[in-house]
């Protein structure tokens, strides 16, 4: 099992592939595996390094909430252990408030950016409030009230193949990892300021039917970034890279390609 110790925190990852590297962040209250799909099509082109977030699938959880300048800056003491100057940097939902902030920590690192079902702005006082009753109630009673609850909202169809390997990945999730990590979101800066100042290249992906981040906040983020390509992903909720990863992953390569060529 690869890890690297950050503040005495062993953090587990993958390394995957070959070709220019690829720095993924996954969704709460996910894993590194979330990207199985991506690895499958692309690791022959592209190398994906694949953490697990603090108290996510094999890494240990430090002291106090997950913020996501937290996540980034373990992502880039990742990078630092690889010796990678850069990356194409990116991210689901959280994994993509994280790749924002890392942006902010150190942009001369961010080869690409990548932005998959998230969006700029921050929590007003209704969300931070529904974060914190979500924490409370992840310690009090488990997981499973936020998978009947989130489920729903996460996938166009949580029946399908892709549905049920979401919510086995949620059911694995630690209580006190979903707690820190939300109070970490909720705790989030509003990232519109570090995309307008960024210069690309970037891709802003969204699902067709994302009701937590929708389009016009993909619009948002790609109006911003000069020459952003904005990419909608039919049949698709909020991990539009596990529901659609046929659709999703040309995306992706056209990308990644267009960095490399």
């Amino acid at each position: 099992m690869l890890t690297v110790t950050v503040d005495g925190i062993p953090l587990h990852y993958r390394d995957v592939g070959q070709g220019l590297p690829v720095l993924l962040l996954h969704a709460f209250p996910l894993n590194g595996s979330a990207f199985d799909a991506q690895v499958k099509a692309l690791s022959g082109r592209y190398r994906f390094i694949l953490p697990d977030v603090r108290g996510f699938g094999q890494s240990k959880l430090g002291e106090g909430p997950t913020e996501m300048g937290r996540i980034a800056r373990d992502a880039l003491a990742l990078l630092d252990a690889l010796k990678i100057d850069s990356a194409v940097v990116g991210g689901v939902s959280m994994g993509g408030y994280a790749s924002m902030a890392l942006l902010r920590e150190d942009a001369g690192r961010v080869r690409g950016l990548v932005l998959v079902d998230t969006q700029a702005t921050p929590d007003d006082e209704a969300g931070r409030a529904r974060r914190e009753a979500t924490a409370k109630e992840a310690l009090e009673k488990g997981v499973e009230p936020l998978v009947q609850a989130q489920l729903p909202k996460l996938v166009a169809n949580p029946d399908s193949p892709a549905g049920r390997e979401v919510a086995a990945m949620m059911r694995a999730a630690a209580p006190q990892a979903v707690a820190a990590a939300q109070r970490g979101m909720a705790l989030r800066a509003d990232s519109k300021d570090i995309l307008a100042r960024y210069a690309g290249p970037a891709l802003v992906v969204v699902g067709e039917h994302d009701a937590i981040t929708p389009l016009e906040k993909a619009k948002q983020m790609a109006d911003l970034i000069s020459g952003a390509r904005l990419e909608l992903i039919p049949g698709a909720g909020h991990l539009s890279n596990q529901e659609q990863p046929e659709r999703f992953n040309p995306v992706l390569d056209s990308f990644l390609a267009s960095i490399t060529g």
